[in-house]
This record gives structure tokens, C-alpha cells and sequence, in this order.
């Protein structure tokens, strides 16, 4: 097997993956500030400005799902078994986020229930996609090659706090793009909240940070042994210096400072996490090389994938450069 073809398609997953995150988790973090306010303007001007972006956003979650299925056939047998249940839980949880984006303007004024609709299936699907992390991060039983464990495995501590940091990152991201797409007091609002979003995923970050290595040995030899200390210390340095960012930029009532910062704090725990873990995808026994497909079928589907990406790519930059700018009160895309 040539050895660079998992890399690579590894790569293109963890890509997919990230930018899912960053683009998608603004747009969930609208449905979990909902609830932070009863006012109908100001839960307008929230979906607006993600209306002409949210649909396209998925498309790299659906990237990274199908990407493992087809590249990584053992690891998606794996995982998907251990981890059905918070999966089809986040699934269902974005088609009703989906339904009620769009149902919720055409049956104005009575649109409570899908007002509940939208702030429910954003929170749930915050939280699964953070026990599926957690899931997979805490370890998945596997004996001759197939999984081995049981259905609630994942219900355990460590991937329900991964939960309650990832419905806490994306309301963070959430809050900071408001405050770099509205102005006037959905900002504000905005802006009274991001303090506590930013201190509640610096500590979810931290006893994360804590709990890996000091409960798996493999992380803790990663992260401590010689040579790795000597520069890896420089990733949580950054990640702090980047927090005390988004938290001055908010407190100075800058626009795209906190955005970019929180942005930042996303990719480096993001990198955290695969230093970790790399080369194994089902942590702790198979590995990349361990799982992919034939080459045959990795270059097969490589030759379709590669030019489709910048496609993708360029499609996503023309949309959120058709729409830049800050969103007025009143405006919205429906």
C-alpha cells in the first residue's frame, strides 16, 4: 500500500472537518443564543445573517462523513456501531434545525414551535457532535478489527463534558459574529454574552486539556516525553494568548478581532487534538493505514475529489464575499 494515500486523504477529512466547525459552528451558535432573548428583531437579524450562508456550510460535514465511509471503510464500521445513537441524534437534531430556518418566516406570527424548533435541534446538535468527539477520544473497544463494545459506551463522563464545550465554542463563535455582522443592539447583546461563553470553553478547554493525558498514557508520553515538550507547550501558549485576545477585542467593542481569534482558539485545539491522536482514527488501535481502502480506490476517488474542492472552495468564497459587509436592521435575506 503506498503509504502517502491514507496521509493524504486523512488530510482532506481533517480539512472538511475543520472547516465545518468554524463555518457551521456560527451558525449553530445563532440557534443557541436564541433563548438569550425574547425580542423578535433581534432573533431576526440572528438567522439573517447566517441565512444566506447556513445550507452551504454542511456541505463539508457531509465531505467529512462520506469521505471516511469511502477512503476509511474499516474506521467508519468501527465508529459508526459505537457511536449510532449520538449520531442519529445530531443528524435528526440538524433537519429540524434545516425545517424550521425556513418554516419559521412563512408562518409568521404563529412561529413559536419552530422558533423552539431552531434553538432545540441547534443545542442538541452542538452537544452530540461534542459526545461523538468525546466518543471517539476516550476510545472505542475493538477486537479483530470489529467493534467490541457497547451501544452506551459514549454515555461516560469525558464526552459529555466534550458536549458542554463544543454548545459552549459555538456559542462563543456565534456571539462573535454577530458582533462583526450586526451592529446596534443585537451587537450589544451579542457582546454582553461572549464573556461568559469565552470563560466557560476556557474552562471545558482546560479540563479537557487536564483529563486526556493524565487518563491515557499514550497522550501523556505525546505531550511530555522529550523532545515534544520542549516545543509542543508553545500550542496551549498560543491558544491563552488568543483568548486574552478575543477577550480585549470584545471588552474594546471590536468587530473582527474577537471572530478571528475565536477562530484561532478553534484550530489550535483542533491541532491539539490530532497530535494527540494521530496516526490512530480509532483511537487506540487502528490507525490510518491500519483502516483505508485499497489504493486503487483511494487514487479512484482522489481523481473525483480533488477537482471538486476548489469548486466547493470557490463557491463558499463567493457567497461570503457576495454578502460581506454588516447586516442593518430591517435587511434580511428573505
Amino acid at each position: 500500500m503506498e503509504w502517502y494515500l491514507p496521509i493524504i486523504w486523512a488530510g482532506l477529512i481533517a480539512t472538511a472537518v475543520a472547516l465545518y466547525v468554524i463555518l457551521d459552528g456560527f451558525d449553530l451558535g445563532m440557534g443557541i443564543l436564541f433563548p438569550t432573548t425574547q425580542e423578535e428583531a433581534r432573533r431576526d437579524e440572528m438567522m439573517n445573517s447566517v441565512a444566506p450562508f447556513w445550507d452551504g456550510n454542511e456541505t463539508w460535514l457531509v465531505l467529512g462523513g462520506g469521505g471516511l465511509w469511502v477512503a476509511f471503510p474499516q474506521a467508519y464500521a468501527v465508529i459508526m456501531p459505537a457511536l449510532y445513537l449520538p449520531v442519529i441524534v445530531m443528524l435528526l437534531a440538524l433537519i429540524f434545525r434545516g425545517v424550521s430556518f425556513e418554516f419559521r418566516w412563512v408562518s409568521k406570527p404563529r412561529h413559536r414551535m419552530w422558533d423552539l424548533a431552531f434553538s432545540g435541534g441547534s443545542i442538541v446538535a452542538a452537544f452530540a457532535q461534542g459526545v461523538i468527539l468525546g466518543g471517539l477520544l476516550q476510545g472505542i473497544k475493538v477486537e479483530n478489527g470489529e467493534f467490541a463494545g457497547g451501544s452506551f459506551d459514549w454515555l461516560a463522563p469525558f464526552p459529555l463534558l466534550c458536549g458542554v464545550g463544543v454548545v459552549a465554542g459555538y456559542g462563543l463563535i456565534g456571539c462573535c459574529w454577530l458582533m462583526m455582522k450586526t451592529e446596534g443592539p443585537t451587537a450589544d447583546h451579542a457582546r454582553r454574552l461572549a464573556p461568559g461563553f469565552l470563560i466557560a470553553v476556557g474552562i471545558c478547554a482546560a479540563l479537557v486539556s487536564i483529563w486526556t493525558p493524565a487518563s491515557f498514557e499514550r497522550i501523556a508520553d505525546r505531550w511530555f516525553a522529550a523532545p515534544n515538550i520542549y516545543f509542543l507547550w508553545l500550542l496551549p501558549a498560543a491558544t491563552a494568548v488568543l483568548g486574552l485576545l478575543a477577550w480585549h477585542g470584545t471588552r474594546q467593542g471590536r468587530t473582527a478581532l474577537p471572530f478571528f481569534s475565536t477562530i484561532g482558539i478553534f484550530l489550535l485545539c483542533y491541532a491539539g487534538l490530532a497530535i494527540s491522536n494521530f496516526p490512530y482514527l480509532v483511537p487506540p488501535t487502528l490507525t490510518v493505514w491500519d483502516t483505508a481502502a485499497v489504493p486503487a480506490a483511494q487514487i479512484f476517488l482522489l481523481i473525483g475529489t480533488l477537482p471538486l474542492l476548489p469548486m466547493i472552495l470557490g463557491y463558499t468564497v463567493f457567497v461570503y464575499w457576495t454578502f460581506r459587509g454588516k447586516l442593518k436592521e430591517g435587511e434580511g435575506y428573505h
